[in-house]
């Protein structure tokens, strides 16, 4: 182990207002994405007709990869570190896989509530709660394949594919995430508003309007950083201008996604805050 990273020192030297502020709002983020995404998690697990429905094996997903980008960044975020290959401090590309999963995850929930309000028959028939289980975990086997071989191949091999390959998905998935954010609000717009009133017609709209939120300051947080990427990659420079990840606007904002996504969840959805209320909230805070 390298003596870097035995004696690593807070994201900014401790010497100012601002770097102290700093200090300490990285510190209260990390909290709240792990707070508030583990309450969203347990609500979910706990309540079997939440369990049931296939959009919230979505967020049970991005809620548990959140979890760890909120612990991962108790490091990346506090303390003075750049998470690039050649450096040091690295996590050996695990923390920005836990961001990257979210992403993946809920550009699948996305197509998963196309699916079901576009063609619900036929969504009935082939999106089953363990064909979805499957589309979950072959996200997450997919995500850490890449870990596996980013950390098996050379250094400059590993820049190379990285490059290539984020440049493409980010491109793709931006395209297709916007995509299916304006056709699902034409959906949840014009086609419900024609089916008769049911509560089943208010599980749909409320679904989609949920998904479409959430997706919206999604790309509001990440498209910075999938700009400068871009750039970065057509220019050929490093895309590390700042010294480290946690005094690095770019790479705060989707960490703020982290927190605004649970809370989108518990505003969007009812039966989930009466979960979280009364049976998680309750339980770890009992009034005498």
């Amino acid at each position: 182990v390298s003596t870097t990273t035995l004696s690593l020192s807070p994201v900014l030297p401790l010497d100012s207002f601002g770097n102290v502020l700093l200090f300490l709002f990285n510190i209260f983020l990390a909290t709240a994405i792990v707070s508030l995404n583990l309450s969203v998690f347990l609500s979910i697990a706990i309540n079997r007709a939440l369990r049931n429905e296939n959009r919230f094996m979505y967020m049970l997903s991005t809620c548990f990869s959140d979890v760890c980008s909120g612990l991962s960044y108790y490091y990346v975020g506090v303390l003075d570190v750049q998470d690039h290959y050649d450096s040091p401090t690295r996590t050996y590309y695990v923390a920005p896989t836990f961001l990257g999963l979210s992403y993946m995850v809920i550009l699948a929930a996305q197509a998963d509530r196309y699916h079901a309000v576009a063609a619900p028959f036929a969504y009935g028939r082939r999106m089953t709660r363990g064909r979805t289980a499957v589309v979950i975990a072959c996200i997450w086997v997919y995500a850490f394949f890449i870990v596996g071989v980013n950390n098996l191949v050379t250094v400059s091999a590993a820049k190379k594919v990285t490059s290539i390959g984020t440049f493409v998905c980010n491109v793709f998935t931006v395209v297709i995430m916007i995509g299916l954010n304006i056709r699902l609000y034409v959906i949840a717009k014009y086609h419900l508003e024609r089916e008769l009133p049911s509560p089943e017609r208010e599980s749909k709209r409320s679904s989609v309007y949920l998904i479409v939120v959430v997706a919206v300051f999604f790309l509001a947080t990440w498209l910075p950083i999938f700009l400068h990427i871009i750039v970065c990659n057509f220019l050929g420079s490093s895309c590390y201008s700042f010294r480290n990840e946690g005094s690095d606007p770019l790479r705060v904002l989707p960490r703020v996604n982290a927190v605004i996504t649970p809370l989108l969840y518990l505003r969007g959805c009812a039966p989930l805050r009466e979960t979280l209320y009364t049976k998680v909230w309750k339980a770890l805070c009992p009034t005498r």
